[in-house]
């Protein structure tokens, strides 16, 4: 009896494996009207169409990147499935990545996903101007799908407030104010430069601010508070990453730095001295009498 049970237990173990392998290997059931979405009777729950990849309508179609900082080309992507992502630069047709992969030797072109926003993101680091231009982000779709994002590079200007040449009196105080204008990002620092040395406020006295201007523009300062001759040179503002600007300090000790600072230089009196200027009267002198001479009417 045992036996028995103990082969019918069996029997039903096995029948149950077959029936779980006929159900994997079998068709499945064909749709009615109602799940495929008809218009029959008793449709309350029906299967809608699962939609394709489509590019969600925030992707942006244009990027403005700052010169030497890091661009990013967002592309959002709907329902991709198993479908590739490619982003290709225009200019050339250059495939620059596929998924994750990089068809590039320039090393900074990347892409990555995020999936919490199914978004398909290039990265282009330290943007050059030649990077400018149009970036098609591809799906591999049958035709294909493109959406196409411009990118746009500035490149800030940087100049030093005033004249080329700063003209001070010794012991006063004076600033160069170093203008950094169209820049998206404000530099990660500004170096300034006596000649060929840095310059540093610790223990100088000197000192070193930057400002930020919205929307674009940043302003680094030097502050010198009682320079002497020995401050006189060039100085340079070195931005990161960005063009440099110089001026000329010329610190005066007893010269005529009204005249100077308004771009004038002093004359020399190139007369020759009280020698010629009485030589010049003898000479002038002669002349009149000359023509005193001439004019009179006994002359004739």
């Amino acid at each position: 009896m045992r036996m028995w049970a103990g082969s019918r237990a069996v029997r039903s173990s096995l029948l149950m494996l077959l029936l779980t392998a006929a159900n994997v290997g079998a068709p499945p059931p064909a749709l009615s009207e109602d799940d495929l979405g008809g218009s029959g009777r008793g449709g309350r729950h029906k299967r809608r169409a699962f939609p394709g990849p489509h590019f969600h309508p925030t992707s942006p179609t244009n990027v403005t990147a700052q010169m030497s900082a890091h661009a990013y080309l967002p592309c959002r992507i709907k329902n991709l499935g198993n479908k590739s992502v490619s982003w290709i630069r225009n200019r050339d047709s250059h495939i620059l990545t596929v998924d994750r992969y990089t068809f590039i030797s320039d090393e900074r072109f990347a892409a990555w996903h995020q999936a919490a926003t199914q978004t398909w993101t290039l990265q282009i680091k330290f943007v050059q101007e030649r990077d400018a231009g149009s970036y098609e982000c591809q799906v591999s779709t049958e035709p294909k799908m493109s959406h196409f994002v411009q990118l746009d590079v500035i490149t800030p200007q940087v100049t030093i407030a005033g004249e080329a040449d700063i003209y001070v009196n010794s012991g006063s105080t004076v600033t160069i104010k170093c203008v950094i204008t169209q820049a998206l990002e404000e530099p990660n620092y500004i170096f300034w430069y006596h000649d060929d040395r840095r310059v540093v406020s610790a223990g100088s006295g000197r000192v070193l601010t930057v400002d930020r201007h919205p929307p674009d523009t940043s302003v680094g300062s030097l502050t010198i508070p009682s320079p002497s001759l020995s401050d006189s040179g060039n100085y340079t503002c070195a931005p990161a990453s960005l063009s440099q600007a110089s001026v000329m300090l010329h610190v005066l000790s007893g010269e005529h730095p009204a005249a100077m600072q308004r771009g004038t230089t002093s004359t020399t009196d190139t007369s020759g001295g009280p020698e010629l200027r009485l030589h010049q009267s003898v000479l002038m002198a002669a002349l009149i009498s000359l023509l005193l001479c001439v004019c009179s009417p006994s002359f004739t």
